[in-house]
């Protein structure tokens, strides 16, 4: 059941990248997320939003980017969806690869999945859905 569930629809502009992190931070202000997790979930949902806008809408303003955001007891689900046409997430470059570590682009999938519990491309990767687990002092103690 969830507790906390929000929509929101932006255009790709960066400048509306400060409608997420207010987001996020209510949440935390709320009491919804903990400091353990928060720094996990800001850095992985702007870093979302940002292929969406980028890479999915290719900065076009006129191109929106649906965000998903839901709370149950045990986790957080963060879904981005785009306009555009997806990517083949497998074949992303190693940006750990010593030929790609002088370029800037190319880290936001890797930063995700590194900070992310689970990490799931759908609609061929134009939807992207990210999971931070709540619990996980209380599972560790169990």
């Amino acid at each position: 059941m969830a507790i906390y569930s929000k929509k929101i629809e932006l255009n790709s502009d960066i400048k509306n990248l400060t409608i997420v992190e207010a987001t996020i931070d209510g949440l935390l202000n709320d009491g919804l997320l903990n400091d353990e997790v928060y720094g996990n979930v800001i850095v992985a949902s702007t870093e979302a939003v940002l292929n969406a806008f980028k890479h999915g809408n290719q900065n076009d303003p006129s191109k929106k980017a649906a965000i998903d955001i839901l709370i149950n007891e045990n986790a957080l689900e963060f879904t981005v969806s785009d306009e555009g046409s997806g990517f083949d997430h497998l074949s992303l470059p190693d940006p750990t690869d010593p030929e790609n570590l002088e370029k800037v682009n190319g880290r936001g999938i890797f930063i995700i999945k590194n900070l992310a519990d689970t990490v799931e491309f759908l609609r061929n990767g134009a939807t992207l859905k990210v999971t931070f687990n709540l619990r996980v002092k209380e599972l560790v103690e169990a």
